[in-house]
């Protein structure tokens, strides 16, 4: 007979299993505008360790899949839950925990989003660094189960530099300890920096250890710079690297990016074709450092623009980061994530444009260029993938493949890029991953379907 899994949530847990439509409905899907066949059992709104514990052990006696979840940011169908799986969300566990300034260190519960806690921890003198571009809407948990980046990690790291730990439970579970505490700590295998990036098939993450800085001494100073087309801003974002200089944050948004944005926000149509990079030093000589960018820059061909106050640079980078909602007014969006050496990002440009040449598309794209970490852009008409576009992508893969780069930057495998991890990873490493993942969750109950394909 099979078992009544709601019934059985419902005993331990109450009213926190919810099976309203919208609750079911909403689960299905994430920000990638991927969705999975069919809606789950439940969505499990946990409130605590016991609850995701408890959770786990009934999901291990019935062998009902459980598919971990925060904010439902992910751009990679991560976090989608379908038919016959139960949606377990962590949004509610948003505690910070504890901070110590005198040991850099934070404790927070896994659905705290990033914004906040840095609005939490400023009072302190301290930060967590990393910074995606959904910072206002995403949460710490769901950082560390893509391995997020952002805007600011050519200068500050990206998640996996900024977790000391992880507090994990297994899917019988088990609750296990990973990591440490300490700045430094090499006891046995690296088990937190496995779990980062991992994307719920390891365990669900229900607390973590962050690493935090002081806060920066000194001024923050943004500027822009137009060029003619999206190579020639490449090229001078490869010449800001070479120079030594390190800035804070430094974004490339193409032509058709950046006029959709600016249409967004009723500003200012830019030049026809004309792509820019935005820049933001930071510290004691952010000044000295931002003239010296911008002498790179008009060197490269580039209309340099620097903004007079703080104010004025939240204002140039919120262009950067409405990227997202503009291309939704385009039409549904695959948003694709590759890294290439920083140096090899003017010819990931050109490998775009004969994409869009070959198959008669338009690919907007942006840049973490600071670190080489390209978004190509797909738009198409309808909730499902066109066959072209695919085809496109795939190629898009195998160029920034061969040019020494990986199919995911930030966003992780999920559901969307599964089919294509065993070409960067060869057959070897792909089945002891998969292999790995087994000895932590031997039913395959856990987030089953991803980054794997079956």
């Amino acid at each position: 007979m099979t078992p009544d899994v709601v019934a059985l949530l419902r005993a331990e847990l109450g009213d926190r299993v919810d099976t309203s439509p919208a609750a079911l409905e909403s689960a299905r899907a994430d920000k990638s505008g991927h969705a999975s066949a069919g809606s789950p059992l439940a969505v499990v709104h946990a409130a605590s360790v016991d609850d995701v514990r408890a959770v786990l052990r009934i999901a291990t006696a019935t062998r009902t899949p459980v598919v971990p979840r925060g904010a439902g940011t992910g751009l990679a169908g991560g976090a989608n839950t379908g038919r016959g799986e139960i949606s377990l969300s962590l949004r509610g566990m948003d505690r910070l925990v504890e901070v110590r300034p005198d040991d850099l260190l934070a404790v927070v519960e896994p659905g705290i989003l990033n914004a906040e806690l840095n609005a939490l921890l400023e009072p302190h003198g301290v930060w967590w660094a990393p910074d995606p571009a959904s910072r206002a809407i995403s949460t710490v948990g769901g950082n560390i189960a893509t391995g997020a980046g952002g805007l600011l990690c050519a200068k500050y790291g990206v998640v996996r530099d900024a977790v000391l730990g992880v507090d994990l439970v297994l899917a019988d579970g088990r609750l296990l300890h990973l990591g440490h505490r300490s700045v430094k700590g090499v006891t046995g295998l690296d088990l937190t920096s496995l779990v980062i990036g991992s994307e719920g098939i390891l365990g669900v993450v229900v607390g973590a250890t962050l690493k935090l800085r002081r806060l920066v001494a000194g001024e923050r100073v943004t500027l822009t710079a137009l060029f003619d087309d999206v190579r020639t801003a490449a090229v001078a974002s490869a010449a800001v690297t070479a120079s030594g200089i390190q800035p804070a944050i430094m974004e490339l948004m193409d032509a058709t990016s950046l006029a959709a944005v600016h249409r967004l926000l009723s500003m200012p149509a830019p030049p026809t074709g004309a792509a820019q990079l935005t820049i933001q030093t930071d510290g004691p000589v952010a000044a000295d450092e931002a003239r010296a960018i911008a002498e790179v820059l008009r060197g490269a061909g580039g209309q340099v623009a620097v903004a007079v106050d703080d104010a004025e640079g939240e204002t140039l980078l919120a262009v950067r980061r409405a990227l997202h909602p503009a291309m939704e007014t385009l039409g549904t969006t695959l948003i694709e994530d590759v890294s290439v050496p920083r140096s090899a990002l003017p010819a990931m440009f050109d490998a775009i444009a004969r994409i869009e040449r070959r198959f008669g598309l338009n690919i907007p794209t942006v840049a973490h260029a600071g670190d080489g970490n390209l978004h190509p852009n797909f738009v198409f008409d309808g909730p499902d993938v066109p066959a072209v576009v695919w085809d496109a992508a795939e190629e898009l893969f195998r160029a920034a493949l061969d040019l020494g780069g990986t199919l995911t930057g930030e966003h992780g495998v999920g559901v969307l890029k599964r089919r294509w991890l065993a070409d960067e990873l060869g057959d070897d490493q792909w089945r002891l991953q998969r292999d790995i993942a087994r000895v932590f969750d031997p039913l395959g109950i856990l987030n089953p379907g991803k980054v794997f394909a079956i």
